[in-house]
C-alpha cells in the first residue's frame, strides 16, 4: 500500500485558539483526495525550523520564512506552495538545492488586488479620508480647502505589468483616463500595445503619471527601486500606491516626500518591517492611507488562493508538476524527479 502524501499548513492559518482564521481556503480539496493527509504545523516560528517540515511531502506556507537551515529537514519534501504570489520570504535557491519545487498561486489575487488599487486611486484623488475628518473634527467650513481630483484626464503608471497590473488596466477602461503607461523590463511591447499600454522607462513613467501603482515583486533588482531620486521626478499632485512589498519603496524618502508636499499622497499596504503600527512615521501623515498588508483581502480571494494552492499540492501528490513553479530549474534535478516519481 502506497504511503500517505503528507501535507503541512503553516500555523499562522490558525487563531490563538487553534481555529481556522479564514472562512474557506480550499481544504475540502485535500480532505476529499485519497491518500492525502493534512495537518497544521504545531508552532509558528519564522524562519521555519528543520523539525517543522521533517516528514512532510508538501507545505502550504502563509507568512513564515524559509532558509537553508529549514531545508535541512526536507528529506522527502517535494514542494513548497506559497499562499499568494509573493515569495521573497522563501530562499528559492536553497529550495532548488534541496530538490524542492516552489510554487505560487498566480491569477488568484488579480481581481481583488486590482479593485483595491482602484479604490485607493479614487479615495486619494477625492481626498476621502481628509473629508471624513472634517466632519469628525467639526471643521465643516474648511471643505473648500480640500478639493479632490477626478480620474478623468489623469494618467496611470503601472510598475510591473503582471496579472494584477493587467487586471487594473481592464478596470480603469471607460473612466476617461489618458492612455496608461507601464514600466516592466521583461514586458513585451507587442503584448503591451494589445493591452493599450505604452512601455516606457521608469523615469518617464514617474514624470508623466498622476497615479503610480507598484505591482512588481521584491527581489534584488527591485529593492529600493523607488527612492528619493525617483520620488523627486513625480508631479507634485501625483499619488503613489504600493500594494506589492515593502522594501521596493524607500520609506524614509516617501515620508519626506509626503511631508514636504513633493507628492500629493500615497496608499501603502506593505512595509519594510511588518507588522507596522501607529508609531510608524507614515501613520502621522494626513495625506496617506495605510492598510496592514490586507487591502485586497476578501473571503473570495482567500478561497481562490486556497483552492489554487491545494490544487498545486494535489498535482504534486500525483507526481505531476504544478502550475506556478518559480524555480523551473528544479525540474532538471535528478533528486527532485526521483521524489516526484515516487508519488505515483
Amino acid at each position: 500500500m502506497a504511503r500517505a502524501f503528507r501535507v503541512g499548513l503553516t500555523h499562522d492559518f490558525l487563531s490563538p485558539e487553534g481555529k481556522l482564521v479564514y472562512q474557506d481556503i480550499g481544504l475540502d480539496l485535500l480532505d476529499e483526495a485519497p491518500a492525502v493527509e493534512r495537518n497544521f504545523l504545531e508552532a509558528h516560528p519564522s524562519p521555519l525550523r528543520a523539525r517543522d517540515v521533517e516528514g512532510l511531502d508538501a507545505v502550504i506556507s502563509l507568512a513564515p520564512a524559509w532558509t537553508p537551515e529549514t531545508l535541512t529537514g526536507a528529506g522527502r519534501l517535494v514542494g513548497v506552495v506559497r499562499f499568494g504570489v509573493g515569495y521573497d520570504m522563501v530562499d528559492v535557491a536553497a529550495c532548488t538545492a534541496a530538490d524542492v519545487a516552489v510554487a505560487i498561486t498566480p491569477g488568484a489575487v488579480n481581481r481583488s488586488m486590482a479593485e483595491a488599487i482602484l479604490t485607493w486611486m479614487l479615495a486619494l484623488g477625492h481626498r476621502v479620508l481628509q473629508k471624513d475628518r472634517l466632519v469628525r473634527d467639526s471643521r465643516w467650513a474648511q471643505k473648500a480647502h480640500f478639493m479632490g481630483c477626478e480620474l478623468r484626464g489623469r494618467t496611470l503608471g503601472i510598475v510591473g505589468l503582471g496579472g494584477i497590473g493587467r487586471t487594473l488596466l481592464e478596470l480603469v477602461r471607460g473612466l476617461g483616463m489618458n492612455p496608461p503607461l507601464a514600466f516592466d523590463p521583461f514586458g513585451n511591447p507587442t503584448e503591451a500595445a494589445a493591452l493599450g499600454v505604452s512601455l516606457v522607462p521608469l523615469e518617464e513613467l514617474l514624470r508623466r503619471s498622476d497615479f503610480v501603482s507598484i505591482n512588481c515583486p521584491l527581489n534584488a533588482r527591485t529593492r529600493g527601486l523607488i527612492g528619493r531620486d525617483q520620488l523627486s521626478l513625480m508631479k507634485r499632485d501625483a499619488f503613489l500606491i504600493n500594494t506589492s512589498r515593502g522594501g521596493i519603496v524607500d520609506e524614509h524618502a516617501l515620508v519626506d516626500a509626503l511631508r514636504t508636499g513633493r507628492i500629493a499622497g500615497a496608499g501603502v499596504d506593505v512595509f519594510e518591517t511588518e507588522p507596522a503600527d501607529g508609531r510608524h512615521p507614515l501613520a502621522s501623515l494626513e495625506n496617506v492611507i495605510l492598510a496592514p498588508h490586507a487591502i485586497g483581502w476578501t473571503h473570495k480571494l482567500f478561497r481562490e488562493i486556497g483552492r489554487a494552492a491545494c490544487t498545486a499540492v494535489l498535482s504534486l501528490s500525483r507526481g505531476e508538476v504544478p502550475s506556478g513553479i518559480v524555480n523551473p530549474e528544479v525540474l532538471g534535478r535528478a533528486g527532485f524527479l526521483e521524489k516526484l516519481r515516487s508519488r505515483v
